[in-house]
């Protein structure tokens, strides 16, 4: 069955760094793209970085100069590099596979991981 496991999250201070990894099972990794995404209490989820087959990547006006999303297709690993880490990117942190062919979407989400950033 297809699964998304993240790693990577945990607390730190504001200004600090963190790398979370998600390793997938189940999916041709390489024909997918991927992102993450985060979800605050109360809160929408939203796209925070995704990158696709070929490498493009798209952030969050948020994120922009402090995220970096990268892709190792041999290890069917998607990371994100987490730098000069805020209180406000405080988040669940989930990651996402996605795949559109004509009008055939599939779509798959990880368990989440949290990210807290103290002050």
């Amino acid at each position: 069955q297809v699964q998304l496991v993240e790693s990577g999250g945990g607390s730190v201070q504001a200004g600090g760094s963190l790398r979370l990894s998600c390793v997938s099972s189940g999916i041709l990794f390489s024909i997918y793209t991927m992102g993450w995404y985060r979800q605050a209490p109360g809160k929408q989820r939203e796209s925070v970085a995704t990158i696709t087959t070929s490498g493009s990547t798209n952030y969050t006006d948020s994120v922009k100069g402090r995220f970096t999303i990268s892709r190792d297709n041999a290890k069917k690993t998607v990371y994100l590099q987490m730098n000069s880490l805020k209180a406000e990117d405080t988040h669940v942190y989930y990651c996402n596979a996605e795949r559109r062919l004509g009008g055939r979407v599939s779509v798959y989400w990880g368990q989440g991981t949290q990210v807290t950033v103290s002050s």
